[in-house]
């Protein structure tokens, strides 16, 4: 496998360290772009091969061969109004003969509002966001590039994202965590290391199609908070009633969907079983391991390579 991941954020680097071991077997590899050359430098020298892309030009003759030469790509990169992958790089996509499978990171805002109602990879699209909007525009770009190129495509669209340092015992402690009840809202979140196996799993088995990246328990946002304090020992954040609740328009948008949404093909598809299923079981472990505040770090790869 040799594996070109456009942004290197949260979710992707799970991702990287997850397929790690399947890239370095026979001579793969992983690719990986930033915006910055700081952090190019630091997955240098991780021994991953870096690439500077901010979305705004092309990323040069280096990546466009390290495109060339990918059987596996992976897109986590949000869309804007034109998806900066397919403006500066859909071409060397096209072109390439070795590409076997593409993973697309989106999300379950796509689904927009559906009042609580469960819903699963069939179901109708209602965005409401731009943000959403530029979603589906970008899945459906996406899906008619692999069709162009007769390669399978996954569209991965996840719920709410949290782990180690990403989680309500991070917002509580750093006084930010608030409890906005909305009757009848609830939310779907999946934990970054589910996130990894996920797409081990989608990868390894060049799945196509839509899948829900979500965990089996939607629940109102003010029961993870209360949740997350009462294991910290600390006092539950009072409750504040949406409709006074001081929000900005991105998080009034946030709460202005529910939906229920269902990982049934992960299950059935896949054979997947989530490692965290609902929160209160990540949020036991991550307090157990006290590993809470730290974000994962990027595996060295070569460190990979020498265990194998």
């Amino acid at each position: 496998m040799k594996l070109f991941i456009f942004g290197l954020g949260y979710s992707a680097t799970s991702a990287a360290n997850q397929l790690a071991a399947h890239c370095i077997s026979q001579g793969g590899w992983i690719a990986a772009t930033t915006r910055s050359t700081e952090k190019a430098e630091t997955l240098a020298a991780h021994g991953l091969r870096a690439h500077i892309f901010d979305g705004t030009a092309s990323g040069g003759e280096r990546m466009r061969q390290d495109i060339a030469q990918a059987t596996h790509i992976i897109i986590s990169i949000s869309p804007g109004e034109q998806d900066p992958v397919l403006s500066h790089h859909a071409d060397d996509i096209k072109a390439s003969s070795n590409l076997e499978w593409i993973g697309y990171y989106s999300t379950v805002g796509v689904y927009g509002d559906h009042q609580g109602a469960w819903v699963d990879e069939a179901g109708e699209l209602r965005p409401v966001s731009r943000r959403s909007k530029e979603r589906v525009a970008a899945e459906q770009a996406w899906s008619s590039l692999a069709d162009e190129c007769a390669v399978p495509v996954a569209l991965l669209r996840l719920a709410g994202i949290y782990g180690p340092g990403r989680n309500g015992f991070v917002n509580l402690e750093k006084g930010r965590a608030r409890r906005i009840i909305k009757p009848g809202q609830v939310f779907n979140r999946i934990h970054v290391a589910d996130i990894a196996i996920i797409t081990e799993a989608l990868a390894l088995k060049k799945a196509s199609g839509v899948f829900n990246g979500a965990d089996n328990e939607p629940a109102p946002p003010q029961d993870v908070v209360e949740y997350a304090a009462k294991l910290m020992g600390v006092p539950v954040p009072p409750d504040i009633d949406y409709d006074t609740a001081d929000l900005s328009p991105m998080g009034r948008s946030f709460y202005g969907e529910t939906k229920r949404v269902s990982n049934a093909r992960l299950k059935n598809d896949l054979g997947l079983q989530l490692n965290y299923p609902n929160y209160q079981q990540a949020f036991d472990a991550l307090w157990s391991d006290d590993n809470w505040r730290d974000i994962p770090l990027l595996k060295d790869i070569r460190a990979v390579k020498d265990a194998s």
